[in-house]
């Protein structure tokens, strides 16, 4: 949150413990980002969220927020 922008070929990780349903929101966030859910090493999703009002929800022990477009290629 409150951020401009995520550098190109950077992304922020986010690791749990275990995997329970983790939810993504795009309040105060001024640009579109992708996000990936992953359990036990397994993309279980992959979501662009749109700035100001995007949200979403999966199960994942782990998650990547990347610059918009970045995940285009990740199954």
């Amino acid at each position: 949150m409150f951020r401009r922008h995520i550098e190109e070929k950077s992304a922020l990780v986010f690791s749990f413990e275990q995997a329970r349903k983790r939810r993504l929101h795009m309040v105060f966030v001024p640009f579109d980002i992708d996000a990936v859910w992953v359990v036990d090493g397994v993309v279980t999703a992959v979501r662009r969220l749109q700035a100001w009002w995007g949200y979403a929800s999966h199960r994942a022990d782990l998650i990547l927020e990347l610059p918009a477009g970045a995940a285009a290629t990740i199954k």
